[in-house]
């Protein structure tokens, strides 16, 4: 009961949401008009650390080392990571959903849903790691753990080795992937604090973990659709870019370049520098905007303090990436991450 009245009010939310900033600007149609699917309870059974140490050993060393390599050759790659393990988590649990491809049993799978569809990447380098392990120990190291670590090996080496953390394994991969589900599930770029704390709230992380993990937003790129409801400026608005940010901003979009690098400052490391660009009024998103709100710009200023950051973030990646897991019960341990089995 709790759980559908709280579906109910991020429907209702993004729904207020689009009114006031046009969800078709940001996704080219509105949510649609069907009741969002139900919250993943915040459950991690049976998770551990060196979950494979017995039964595939050399395991997230083979994954690091792929992840390395690829970061070396292209930073940006490790944004990716990072981001589909994020994406992976918010729909439908931790389970590499995400990476399913549409079949002809399922031909709208979670790639497909609007917040992803051409925005994600790094599903090759996932399918790099799934050959090697394969051939180490085959159809024992699952395609979600293999998201989980390769989100935590990206953080280590785009923060230049300073945010290092264990990640407990163990997840099954799901069986189930729906496009209808993203909306609902991620976050979109023009949500306010309240929208935001309460689709975080839905996968049982607190405000303060919302604020924290918003801090991903440092490294990658953003297409110049998802945040169009910025520009121009509106100087009207407490929040909106300053004059000389969006001036940047809208050139290199006017400019014929389709992304901008979501920091401008250091858009190659993963650091706490997007705390100090939310305050001086450089960040992209309505969402990294509303972090200024009196509700959160105690915890933005926090965040500024050294190591802090880096601290929080460990653990709200970790926490991050127990959200609906899957057992033997209701998951599989996949052959190939793009298809089950």
């Amino acid at each position: 009961m709790a759980s559908d009245k709280l579906a109910a009010l991020v429907l209702l939310l993004a729904l207020l949401g689009c009114v006031a900033h046009t969800c078709q600007a940001s996704y080219g149609y509105p949510y649609p008009s069907s009741a969002p699917v139900k919250s993943t309870p915040p459950a991690a059974p049976a998770l551990s650390y060196a979950y494979y140490y017995k039964t595939c050993k050399g395991a997230e060393k083979i994954v690091r080392d792929v992840v390395q390599a690829e970061i070396k050759r292209n930073r940006g790659i490790g944004a990716g990571l990072i981001r589909l393990f994020f994406h992976d988590c918010f729909v439908q649990g931790c389970d590499a959903s995400v990476l399913l491809d549409k079949t002809q049993a399922n031909e709208q799978t979670e790639k497909f849903g609007l917040p992803n569809i051409g925005s994600l990447r790094g599903f090759e380098v996932i399918d790099k790691i799934k050959t090697k392990l394969e051939a180490k120990c085959k159809g024992v190291v699952s395609c979600a753990d293999i998201v989980a670590y390769a989100g935590r090996d990206a953080t280590y080496f785009l923060s230049n080795k300073k945010v290092y953390f264990e990640m407990p394994a163990g997840r099954y991969d799901g069986r189930i992937s729906s496009a209808n589900e993203t909306l609902f599930n991620l976050p979109p770029p023009f949500a306010d604090v309240t929208l935001l704390e309460a689709m975080f709230a839905a996968k049982g992380l607190s405000l303060d973990e919302m604020v924290t993990l918003s801090g991903a937003h440092t490294v990658g790129i953003s297409h110049c659709s998802s945040f169009g409801d910025r520009l121009p400026r509106n100087a009207s608005d407490p929040k909106a870019m300053n004059s000389r940010y969006a001036k940047s901003v809208t050139m290199k979009c006017k400019s014929g370049s389709s992304t901008v690098d979501q920091d401008i400052y250091t858009p190659n490391t993963l650091d706490n520098r997007y705390y100090k660009n939310v305050l001086n009024h450089e960040v992209l998103f309505t969402s990294d905007a509303a972090l200024e709100s009196s509700k959160t710009k105690y915890l933005v200023k926090q965040n500024l303090k050294p190591y802090l950051w880096e601290a929080k973030f460990k653990k709200a990646m970790r926490k991050m990436g127990g959200i609906g897991v899957k057992t033997s019960a209701n998951g599989e341990i996949r052959k190939n991450c793009r298809l089950i089995n």
